[in-house]
């Protein structure tokens, strides 16, 4: 069986990287073989697996000690044996964060993390696709897999809809495919509808719907998943039914984004544009 690459985009703040630490950690207590590649250059993908251990990123580790490196000084096993790594950005004001996602990938093929034993590679990959750096992960055909973590929220709505523009951009070449909409849920008013029309539109399938539930944040202050903390809760089963959804589904799409006037007609239909307070002068 091959290695099953999946990335993960989502709108900077949507909880992307919560949700894919928890739903790993889903897949590695049923016993998955899984390494994250973080390829935000906050390098906060897998403090959670990690017990919040800040391990060094695969760019400061390359300034320091050059190409000589081993494996080990740049992946760490996690939770249940989570292979994490985080490529890292370039020094503050010089170069492109998405070279690090780049040169990080390169590395990790060198140095043969992508073993034969591995059923998943995630990428945990920065807010929209708006820099070829972060739609590497695609446009190379890296991960044939996508998942766009979304929420009820008009600007999740755009993030999503932006990155879906991507995915049909490179469909043709690398073969990558829209696997579903993730809802990391927010509450807000009629959430559920309209992210059932925005899918719709899409052609593609809302996956999941993840419930607010305030264990979420208080595992990250104990720096670790919901089901390392509390392997009991409600919150943790949830997370166990998304992995299970992903490693079930087999509906994979080229999405058909949605024009600019198609999207805010979904919106104002759903009242979300009302919730937008006019700019003041």
């Amino acid at each position: 069986m091959s290695i099953r690459q999946i990335a993960i985009y989502g709108k900077g703040g949507i909880g992307k990287s919560t949700t894919t630490q928890n739903l790993t950690a889903g897949l590695a207590e049923m016993g998955r073989k899984v390494m994250v590649v973080g390829c935000d250059p906050k390098a906060d993908s897998t403090r959670l697996l990690l017990g919040g251990l800040a391990q060094k990123t695969t760019l400061d580790t390359l300034r320091e000690t050059g190409e000589n490196i081993e494996l080990d000084r740049i992946l760490k096993e996690g939770f249940k044996g989570i292979k994490c790594v985080e490529s890292g950005g370039p020094e503050p004001g010089v170069g492109c964060a998405g070279r690090g996602i780049i040169t990080s990938i390169g590395l990790l093929e060198r140095l043969g993390a992508y073993r034969d034993d591995l059923d998943y590679v995630f990428y945990d990959v920065l807010g929209d696709v708006v820099c070829g750096g972060f739609a590497m992960p695609i446009r190379e055909g890296k991960a044939k897999e996508i998942y766009i973590v979304a929420s009820g929220e008009m600007m999740a709505l755009y993030a999503a809809n932006n990155i879906s523009k991507g995915i049909q951009k490179f469909a043709s070449k690398g073969g990558v495919r829209l696997g579903g909409i993730i809802c990391n849920c927010r509450n807000v008013e009629r959430e559920h509808e309209v992210l059932r029309a925005f899918v719709k539109e899409l052609g593609t399938q809302l996956i999941y719907l993840v419930p607010r539930d305030n264990i979420v944040q208080q595992a990250e202050i104990r720096k670790k998943t919901v089901i390392d903390l509390n392997s009991e809760s409600h919150q943790a089963q949830e997370y166990r039914n998304l992995a299970k959804a992903i490693e079930e589904n087999a509906n994979f799409v080229i999405p058909t984004p949605m024009s600019q006037e198609k999207l805010e007609s979904i919106l104002i239909e759903f009242g979300l544009m009302d919730l937008v307070e006019p700019y003041k002068i």
